[in-house]
């Protein structure tokens, strides 16, 4: 299995950071807005649908408040398609009034390590700059 590793430092407090990603219902207005369309909550499963119409569900695995960490799993719809998908963030405290976005993605096939890391080196930068433009001043 593949696991790619990715840390952004993000000039937001962790409290702030923390609180745009465990609403797991509303990535497509707070986490990921332009590149989500829509999201949807069933249960535990999450429905993302992006502006092209395609549609990715995940199984929402853990938010755990006290460490903040968010774990998920795509279940369904990944492009390319993968045998295995898991990853988690968690937010830590980033010297004064920033935090520590740390993003690990466990991937199978090994091949589609190098695709998943252009997406989540992106995907952090996109996030960033969400959380840092809704972050209260």
């Amino acid at each position: 299995m593949a696991s790619v590793r990715h840390e952004i430092v993000i000039d937001a407090s962790p409290e702030h950071t923390w609180d745009v990603l465990r609403d797991v219902g509303a990535v497509h207005e707070r986490l990921l807005p332009g590149r989500v369309a829509d999201t949807r909550i069933e249960g535990d499963q999450r429905f993302l649908t992006f502006p092209d119409g395609h549609v990715i569900r995940e199984l929402i695995v853990a938010v755990d408040d006290g460490a903040r960490r968010l774990a998920y799993s795509v279940a369904e719809g990944a492009r390319p398609p993968l045998d295995h998908h898991h990853a988690s963030f968690e937010v830590r405290p980033e010297g004064t009034g920033a935090s520590r976005l740390i993003w690990v993605t466990d991937v199978l096939p090994h091949t589609s390590a190098a695709e998943i890391r252009v997406r989540v080196e992106r995907g952090a930068a996109e996030m960033k700059q969400a959380i840092e433009l809704s972050a209260p001043a």
